[in-house]
């Protein structure tokens, strides 16, 4: 058994982290253990109470998250999760780091993300007037509204986007509509990253007043989670009737005539959709009965991502039915559709339904309704949420009476009720609790992975404070939380939201309080699909005219580029040619090939998500590059004897021609070698002499003519002799001599030294400057420190550098005691020395790489030439690698410091522990250490402390105790303390037999043909006894009986015989056995290899010394048992052990025990 089988262990841990300030930050481990461990959390060595403040912890099965919201500078350390249970515990460790980000003074280079010095600011207009926003921020700026680019909405003439000097960035939106309303994003983006920033723009249909807020964000939110559809409507435009279709659902549908009718059960929900598209974006208006119709608890009104307007009536009742129309319109023209709703009601009708309640909060509110009969049981709902009893929620049945009591009505509990009679009907009633809020948020809000999730409030009265918050934590303003307040309207919009924004959303304001469940959505990761309608024209001389379309079902998965790539003729490899970000017509030029071929080529459609499959336009085009000029021809000036070398660099590998002087150059001229690689062309003009001073140089290609002139100088001094890499590199001591020398072309030639770029000055005589024929030197008698630099012999067009580091004598050690072992018992003194070199020279410990600062623990001495660092008592914190650097050299020592070892240093071990059973047994021993923890163990399993074995502790003694011993206590107990043991072997034998009453007194003289009867009774029941008549045990037969109750005996002879007469002995001990050699196994195929596959058939043998003799076969110790699954068999001396179909639960140790001998088999089974 391994004891440690159940210990936590992590199986997935953090690494380092780092992510920026203002972020969230998570932190995951996955740790398992039986039984299921307990988890602490620690922050740099001190406990977390968690959740607290900004922190949280989710627990999914064995993973665990640490969620740090809204991470800061102090949030950054190293996070330690600890995991506990009743068999260990362990640990793992991951740092935080948390960086801020910092604006870069004007001027610096930039090594930062773009940061917004100035954020556009939310606003709320009347329709018809301009709005601008605003923004300051460095990089390439695009602006988005509620996911969407600009220039896919609205038409160029309703809006600018303008920069400014200052990195002042702005959009104008001329004449503002209804539509217009939404969340603003302005995304910046460079090389090192992005950044964004949101605005709120809402647009009221006439000038602001004290009533609900005028076109607020339909359902509290300007994106609404999508409803799928599997059929795919048919798109019309402005000015087209969009014809609604209904289902049972309530979904609505183009294509069918005008004014439908669709039915609905009472209680369900009815939805009704119409598709319409157009430039400017149609504003959209559903009336019932011709008024018009605003969002609330049981009408949504939204637009889902696929395009389409959505009207969804919940919790449909007979005030419900009614003609419902659709408008649309926009400067272009205006459509509309209708249909009529029905509302069927159930066979089952309510007696009395439930009618609307309006109370104050705080108050109790009552909702009433009467069913048809006393017995029909009802269930009440908050929307979909199943009430029960409660304190909050009181329900009576009184005859046909049903009444629900909602106390201290608060702003959550504002919305739909329903009455239902098990499968026979329901009844709608909607509760409207009066506060300061007076449109409340929906009850849950689903948006996808990355967009806008949006909130809106109106209050009574103007608020002082109110506050929003989520998962009972607030929120504040931050860069993806906007917090805007327009009098009593209060907007939180969370910008491009992550799973980690899910939750309980709340909206506080004085006492009052309304919340709603958002729930984040991950967006579907797919690629788009391939582009369509690929041609390629070709009218163009040298170019290629493609054109494409966008795929059909882009509203599926849009495509955020187009990849266009090109094949020449022959070859295998597509090379990208250009990105464009719209489905559009493309001219590729010839003048753009790397050569002259036969090109094909191919599209694709591409998001962050992955690329479509490849379209091919059909042909191929032949197209011929132009050559420009890369890199032009530059004038070379040279000294008399040198080469001169002339290149040009094209745009595309032509051939061309080389002019000397008006003489055109040929390839096989001595003095001029032409050579040409890909679209470089070089010419170099060997020795060239003085006469060649102003030639005219020209190269001439297919468009191209560049022209250079050459310069012949007269020969200058430069250095002959090339010094050596190694001593133009020159360290010394102090104190030796410095020489630097090198030799000129020219015996007269000026030079000047120079040290680290300035003249070396040699009037004061430390230093000399030396000529002598072509040889030039500089001469330091004595060098220092000082001299250290880089000297350079300059020769005019020459100049060759030496670098000279003077080091003054290094610091070593002498002697050290750092190969002695040190090696210490806590307490200890410990003491390491070294000796240096010269008696004033720094040092510094170290510590594991720390430095070791003196205190009372640690003492730092010096003493002339001798360091030494003390620990006058060592404690087990002092292991570790200790070094001693004094500069030039170091000195490291290894301490380990351990606990002295626990020893038992008595114990009753040797004395004899044979006991009675029913005896008292104590096995005792005394430690070393009084504390130290000992583990006590019995046939090498460890024991736990019960009511038949006590475990006692006292100082340094240790006791383990049974009151009453049984036999099976017997075995080998063992005291474990760690670094020692001490076994005691017990024995446990149950009290001898014997006879406690017999009629072996009475006198036992028979007649023949009389019954006898010998009696006697032990001192136990279930003792095996052996009768015996003249010293022969006797046999069972019908003249001679047995009997056996209990602890009563018998031997009955039904009728005597004078043969019968004799000494009849009860011997309640064992039989006589007979002398023998002791069972031994003299064969078995334990030696073979025992690997077996699953369903093989296993069979273990073994042959014993003589036969009839029993055997015992144990698998782990445990007798087996025998089954369809496991035969034993035996014949004679050959016992076997047979498993006619191997399983993996088969695997481990058998043994054969024959009494005197034993043999054991290892199993594997896979």
């Amino acid at each position: 058994m391994d004891a440690f089988g159940g210990a936590p262990r992590f199986l997935a841990y953090p690494r380092t982290s780092t992510v920026q300030s203002g972020t969230n930050a998570i932190l995951k481990w996955q740790v398992a253990g039986e039984p299921r461990p307990s988890i602490a959390w620690e922050k740099d060595g001190s406990a977390l109470e968690l959740p607290s403040g900004r922190m949280f912890v989710k627990a999914d099965g064995d993973a665990y998250s640490l969620l740090v919201s809204r991470a800061g500078p102090a949030d950054s350390g190293r996070y330690v999760c600890k995991a506990k249970n009743t068999v260990g515990e362990t640990y793992a460790a991951a740092t935080l780091k948390v960086e801020t980000v910092e604006l870069q003074p004007p001027g610096d280079p930039d090594t930062q993300p773009p940061v917004f010095l100035s954020r556009p600011v939310s606003a709320r207009v009347t329709r018809g007037e301009d709005v601008t926003f605003a923004c300051r921020v460095s990089g390439q700026l695009e602006w988005e509204k509620d996911g969407h680019k600009l220039r896919d909405i609205f038409e160029s003439s309703h809006y600018k986007v303008s920069a400014e000097p200052g990195d002042w960035h702005s959009l104008h939106i001329y004449n503002t509509r209804l539509p217009d309303a939404g969340v603003y994003v302005c995304r910046a983006r460079d090389r090192l990253g992005e950044a964004v920033a949101a605005a709120v723009l809402l647009v009221d249909s006439c000038v602001p007043h004290d009533g609900p807020l005028q076109n607020a964000p339909q359902n509290c939110h300007f994106k609404k989670q999508p409803e799928v559809h599997d059929d795919k409507p048919q798109r019309h435009r402005p000015g087209q009737n969009v014809i609604p279709e209904a289902r049972q659902n309530g979904e609505v549908f183009p294509s069918l005539p005008t004014k439908k009718a669709f039915t609905v059960n009472e209680g369900k929900h009815a939805k009704f959709r119409c598709y319409v598209t157009g430039k400017p974006k149609p504003e959209i208006v559903w009336q019932k009965d011709g008024k018009v119709l605003s969002p609330g608890r049981r009408h949504l009104l939204y637009e889902d991502r696929e395009g389409y307007f959505i009207l969804k009536v919940l919790y449909c009742t007979a005030r419900d039915c009614g003609l419902y129309v659709c408008t649309a319109c926009n400067t272009a023209g205006h459509t509309l559709s209708a249909v009529r709703l029905h509302v069927k009601e159930p066979r089952l009708r309510f007696q009395m339904p439930l009618v609307d309640v309006e109370v104050l909060e705080r108050q109790d509110a009552v909702l009433e309704c009467q069913v048809p009969l006393e017995t029909i049981p009802t269930v009440w709902y908050l929307e979909d949420k199943h009430l029960q009893p409660s304190p909050k929620y009181l329900m009576e049945e009184q005859g046909l009476l049903r009444r629900l009591t909602v106390r201290d009505a608060r702003a959550d509990d504002d919305g739909i009720y329903l009455c239902e009679m098990a499968g026979k009907g329901r009844s709608v009633g909607e509760l409207s609790v009066r506060g300061e809020e007076m449109l409340e948020m929906p009850r849950k809000l689903d948006v996808m992975e990355g967009e806008n999730a949006a909130f809106c409030v109106e209050t009574q009265e103007l608020v002082e404070a109110s506050s929003w918050g989520r998962n009972g934590q607030e929120l504040v303003e931050a860069p993806h939380t906007l917090i805007r307040s327009f009098g009593k309207t209060h907007l939180l919009v969370l910008v491009q939201v992550t799973r980690h924004d899910a939750g309980v959303i709340t909206f506080t304001a004085g006492e009052s309080q309304t919340s709603a469940q958002l729930r984040v959505k991950c967006a579907k990761r797919i690629p788009p699909s391939a582009p369509v309608a690929a041609r390629m024209c070709m009218a163009h001389s040298n170019a290629a005219l493609l054109t494409w379309c966008p795929p059909s079902d882009v509203h599926r998965s849009p495509p955020s580029s187009y990849i266009l790539e090109r094949q020449a003729v022959g070859d295998a490899e597509w090379v990208p040619c250009l990105t464009t970000d719209v489905a559009s017509t493309v001219e590729v030029p010839g003048d753009g090939m790397p050569q002259e071929a036969d090109y094909h080529f191919r599209v694709c459609s591409a998001n962050q998500y992955g690329c479509s499959g490849h379209v091919e336009f059909p042909g191929a085009v032949h197209l011929v590059p132009r050559a420009h000029v890369q890199r032009g021809l530059q004038d070379v000036w040279v000294h008399v004897g040198e080469d001169a070398i002339f290149s040009v660099e094209l745009s595309a590998a032509i051939s061309g021609s080389w002019f000397l002087n008006g003489k055109r150059l040929e390839e096989e001229d001595q003095q001029c070698q032409i050579t040409q690689s890909g679209v470089e062309h070089t010419m170099r003009i060997s020795n060239v002499q003085l006469a060649a001073v102003e030639s005219k140089v020209r190269f001439e290609a297919i468009g191209v003519k560049e022209c250079a002139v050459l310069h012949v100088q007269a020969p200058q001094a430069h250095i002959i002799t090339p010094v050596p890499e190694v001593r133009r590199h020159r360290t010394l001591l102090a104190g030796m001599p410095l020489v630097l020398e090198c030799e000129v072309s020219i015996p007269d030639a000026t030079i000047c030294w120079l040290k680290d770029g300035n003249p070396v000055a040699s009037e004061d005589g430390a230093l000399a400057v030396q000529s002598e024929g072509n040889i030039r030197r500089l001469l330091i008698p004595s060098a220092c420190s000082l001299d250290s630099g880089t000297y350079t012999c300059n020769a005019g067009d020459d100049a060759i550098s030496f670098t000279v580091t003077v080091d003054e004598p290094p610091v070593t050690a002498v002697h050290s005691n750092a190969r002695e072992a040190h090696a210490y018992r806590a307490g200890e003194r410990v003491v390491l020395a070294c000796e240096l070199c010269r008696p004033d020279a720094p040092v510094h410990w170290y510590k594991d790489g720390k430095v070791v600062e003196e205190s009372e623990a640690v003492l730092l001495e010096s003493e002339g030439c001798h360091r030494r660092l003390v620990i006058p008592s060592a404690q087990m914190g002092d292991a570790g690698e200790f070094a001693c650097d004094m500069g030039g050299d170091s000195v490291f020592f290894k301490v380990t410091v351990t606990e002295p070892p626990v020893k038992i240093v008595h114990s009753s071990a040797e004395e004899a522990h044979a006991y009675r059973a029913g005896e008292r047994v104590v096995l005792a021993c005394e430690l070393s250490c009084p504390g130290a923890l000992v583990r006590w163990y019995k046939d090498g399993e460890e024991v736990g402390e019960s009511e038949a074995l006590l475990l006692e502790s006292e100082g340094p003694h240790r006791r383990l105790i049974i009151p009453s011993a049984q036999v099976h206590d017997a075995g080998e107990f063992a005291c474990d303390a760690g670094g020692d043991s001490v076994f005691f072997n017990i024995t446990v034998t149950e009290p001898p037999v014997q006879v406690v009453y017999s009629n072996a007194d009475k006198a036992h003289a028979y007649q023949a043909s009389e019954r006898v009867v010998l009696a006697c009774e032990l001192s136990r029941p279930s003792v095996p006894v052996h009768w015996y008549k003249d010293g022969e045990e006797v046999e069972v037969g019908k003249d001679l009986l047995l009997e056996n109750e209990g602890s009563h005996h018998r031997l009955v002879i039904p009728s005597a015989r004078v043969q019968d007469t004799g000494e009849f002995v009860c011997d309640p001990h064992f039989p006589f056995l007979s002398l023998s050699e002791p069972v031994q196994v003299v064969y078995s195929n334990a030696d073979k290899a025992h690997a077996y596959q699953a369903s093989e058939r296993v069979v273990l043998a073994c042959e014993l010394s003589r036969p009839s003799v029993p055997v015992h076969w144990y698998k782990d110790g445990e007798e087996v048992e025998v089954g369809k699954d496991l035969l034993l068999e035996n014949e004679g001396s050959h016992h076997r052990l047979v498993i006619p179909s191997a399983r993996v639960q088969d695997t481990g140790e058998f043994v054969c025990d024959a009494s005197g001998d034993s043999i054991f088999f290892n199993i594997t089974v896979t």
